[in-house]
């Protein structure tokens, strides 16, 4: 049974992930909101609740591997894949580029999962999905923790998201945080300063 919004937006209040204010996302779209996933998953009872439901909606798939795009999905795909006894790999930007490194490899045919914390856009896991299409896997399907595109954001894979939420993103030039100035943006997780 999955888990009622109310109980993950709550868990999310709780631990101080969800976050308001100015932020640019790693999309580079401007935010009011920020889900901040690694300030919940860094409590292993969460950590369990949440990757079990991706487990959970993948178990009967025969998942051999567990990827997501580095930094933010390594912890909840680390989870997933104990939960689902797959490998769990985790991909990273080089030169602007995601790539698979320290000598992760995807076989050809090797069911994978692509599990990411937060999706907006869906950039870096679209990224990590030409890494497992390169590499001739065999894409099983696609999650994350929370879905900020509300259900908008497409993949050619079974998907699914513990939490859907329609979180308002601007492109910096329609922004009215920036046209207001009162607060500057901040540019939260792994490629910001918090």
């Amino acid at each position: 049974m999955k888990l009622p919004k109310e109980q993950i937006i709550e868990i999310f209040k709780e631990t101080k992930a969800l976050l308001e204010g100015h932020f640019v996302l790693s999309s580079g779209l401007h935010s009011p909101q920020y889900f901040q996933c690694a300030k919940v998953l860094q409590y292993p009872k969460y950590l369990h609740l949440l990757a079990g439901e991706i487990a959970r909606h993948f178990e009967y798939n025969d998942i051999e591997v567990v990827i997501a795009p580095a930094i933010g999905g390594i912890t909840v795909a680390t989870e997933v894949g104990r939960m689902l006894g797959a490998r769990t790999l985790f991909s990273e930007r080089v030169n602007g580029r995601m790539e698979l490194r320290r000598g992760f490899e995807i076989l050809p045919n090797e069911r994978t999962l692509v599990v990411e914390d937060v999706i907006t856009t869906g950039g870096s896991t679209n990224e990590v999905i030409e890494l497992v299409k390169k590499s001739k896997g065999a894409l099983v399907g696609v999650s994350c923790i929370v879905d900020r595109s509300n259900g908008k954001v497409r993949f050619d894979a079974k998907y699914f998201s513990v939490l859907q939420m329609d979180a308002v993103s601007y492109t910096p030039e329609q922004c009215p945080l920036c046209a207001e100035g009162s607060i500057p943006p901040s540019k939260p997780g792994s490629r910001g300063n918090y």
